[in-house]
């Protein structure tokens, strides 16, 4: 295991949620952090390869997802990353955490004006309500959810809601 791109990878996203929140509590968003951790990733990808569990860990390995899904600036960046964790979840589907694979599906459905598949991309209300983006085919949803290791729609709202429901008592 890379233990050094691991630690690098874990820095990264520490540095992500760390503005993530910062932006949730200023409203000030720091689009120049997602720049750089994107220039970042891809340099790690074009030496290594997508960082796998096998690679760098678990924990790491989804440092690297996180990255990618937030990489809204970079459309292009983000279906390379997901056509490079689709090959190789279909090779080794211990390598990747499948969930990894819906929520950049979703997200980049999503943000090119398309109906997400998996249901894992939401948006807040004039009134701070939490609304999940168009779903393609409802009546498939926790089918195609539980294949990919995501708990069923119902359940996920309510964590969903439950946990925004806590953090924005931080505000």
């Amino acid at each position: 295991m890379n233990k050094l791109l691991a630690k690098e990878l874990k820095k990264m996203a520490a540095e992500d949620r760390a503005m993530r929140k910062r932006a949730a509590k200023t409203g000030i968003w720091q689009i120049e952090i997602d720049r750089k951790n994107t220039k970042e990733l891809k340099k790690i990808i074009s030496k290594h390869g997508w960082p796998t569990i096998s690679m760098v860990g678990k924990r790491a390995s989804f440092c690297a997802w996180l990255l990618a899904q937030h990489a809204d600036h970079d459309k292009r960046f983000q279906k390379r990353a997901l056509k490079l964790l689709k090959k190789i979840y279909s090779k080794n589907r211990k390598d990747i955490d499948p969930m990894n694979v819906a929520f950049l599906t979703d997200r980049i459905l999503v943000g090119n004006g398309k109906k997400q598949i998996f249901g894992t991309q939401f948006y807040a209300d004039k009134s701070g309500t939490l609304k999940p983006r168009p779903i393609k085919n409802r009546r498939g949803l926790d089918g195609r959810r539980k294949k990919y290791g995501i708990p069923p729609f119902k359940e996920y709202l309510r964590s969903i809601k439950k946990f925004t429901a806590k953090h924005s008592k931080c505000r």
